[in-house]
């Protein structure tokens, strides 16, 4: 189901938490909301699945306009950072709620809760209840529930951040298969940019209440559209220069090659772009510096 967001404004008070966001999500397609904390993420999710109205604009599923929907009626599935299961209830119990709150009949609910535990891996545990299991068990269990009532739209908000470090790798793999498989429109909100670049289709990166650039996650990686762009996704050398034809100069380091332009500019460089050698003689782009720290990072190191 395609999702389309039209000029969303939101406001709290003398605060604007959503300046005019324009945002189309195509059918099957995994797109990332990618931003710091205060930059509007996770009111744009509440407003597209309802539970926060907009002062402007309006949302749509598919042709249907679902502005002033409440949020039972959006038939939006949503995993939260917490997992939100009901303590009481065994892990099939929360499977099957939506399925119940919709008034399916039992011999459907048992089917496809059934199929939705599969789906995760989880089906020998349908009997236990949320505290015997594991965090990354208890975050299965909530997709599940989120997928098991075939939603035209999945929504995840931080699902992994309260997630150990492997444990998170792996679930986003997951994820991202169930999200193919299924071919579930997702929106996905993270300040994490790792993982924005790994499992998105597209990433929207947000700041401010705004919609600073969206692309492809290679594409606003390697040609950023504004400098708080460069400056937030990845690890980035932002350095101050002048556009002259189809170089910049910049003091200390050099002409660097490229595209026409002319007037002050902002270079780009990544760390994985520099080389580093006792001896630069000859180069067109080139600094001297000292090495003051060594940080290990085990594939790697960071120089400072």
């Amino acid at each position: 189901m395609r999702l389309s967001v039209q000029g969303l404004v939101k406001r709290f008070g003398a605060t604007t938490a959503l300046g005019g966001v324009d945002l189309d999500l195509a059918e099957g397609e995994f797109l990332t909301i990618l931003g710091p904390s205060g930059s509007g993420k996770t009111t744009l999710l509440k407003v597209v699945a309802g539970f926060e109205a907009p002062d402007e604009g309006r949302v749509r599923l598919g042709e249907e306009d679902v502005t002033d929907a409440p949020p039972r009626q959006r038939d939006v599935g949503m995993v939260f950072q917490n997992y939100a299961l009901f303590p009481h209830l065994t892990v099939a119990q929360n499977v099957a709620f939506p399925l119940e709150m919709r008034h399916r009949p039992k011999p459907e609910i048992a089917t496809r809760v059934a199929e939705a535990l599969a789906l995760v891996e989880l089906g020998p545990l349908a009997g236990r209840l949320p505290r015997q299991l594991s965090g990354g068990q208890q975050q299965r269990v909530a997709l599940a529930r989120a997928v098991v009532f075939g939603p035209r739209l999945l929504l995840l908000d931080e699902p992994f951040g309260a997630l150990d470090r492997k444990l998170r790798e792996g679930l986003q793999l997951e994820v991202r298969r169930l999200q193919r498989r299924l071919g579930l429109t997702t929106l996905f909100i993270t300040h994490d940019q790792e993982e924005a670049l790994v499992m998105s289709d597209r990433i929207a990166v947000m700041n401010h209440g705004r919609l600073e650039q969206v692309g492809a996650p290679a594409e606003v990686y390697a040609r950023p559209a504004t400098r708080f762009v460069a400056d937030f996704l990845g690890e980035s050398n932002l350095l101050e220069g002048e556009a002259r034809g189809a170089a910049v100069a910049v003091p200390g380091f050099g002409r660097v090659p490229v595209a026409a332009a002319a007037g002050p500019a902002t270079l780009l460089l990544r760390p994985e772009a520099l080389r580093l050698d006792a001896e630069a003689a000859g180069l067109d782009c080139r600094a001297t510096g000292r090495v003051v720290e060594t940080i290990f990072l085990g594939l790697s190191a960071k120089l400072r």
